[in-house]
């Protein structure tokens, strides 16, 4: 595998407007109807995708495999926010990013997120032989 274009300094970016959908209560995470704490994780985690998406050797993707993020802010249904990622260090097929989220008024949350590179077709015939030993 080859992942030579990919280096520090790479950002990638996602953003949702929050609706019901994405609230506490409707995601079982609390009963606040806020922004929930998994939905703003999967955004970060997007973020993540988006920065070395393209960047990929053929036929391998990466995954996620480690999160320290806190959730500092409430954002409520109606409000615009934007999670972003850098791509702050690479050690053989781990990639370790920087990220955070902000609504249109204030940071809401941040921290470390790390991703592997897998080869997809391997990855997927080892799911495969883990569902049929059940």
């Amino acid at each position: 595998m080859n992942a030579a274009q990919l280096e520090p300094g790479l950002t990638g970016v996602a953003e949702i407007l929050v609706g019901t959908r994405d609230t506490a209560p409707h995601v079982g995470s609390g009963k606040i109807k806020v922004l929930a704490t998994p939905v703003m994780v999967s955004l970060m985690e997007e973020a993540a995708l988006n920065a070395v998406e393209g960047l990929l050797p053929e036929g391998h993707q990466t995954v996620g495999i480690r999160l320290d993020i806190t959730h500092t802010a409430a954002t409520p249904v109606g409000m615009w926010v934007t999670a972003r990622a850098e791509l702050t260090k690479i050690e053989g097929r781990r990639l370790t990013f920087h990220v955070s989220a902000k609504d249109e008024k204030e940071l809401i949350g941040e921290g470390v997120h790390e991703r592997i590179i897998v080869n997809v077709a391997r990855f997927d015939e080892r799911t495969q032989q883990k569902a049929r030993k059940t």
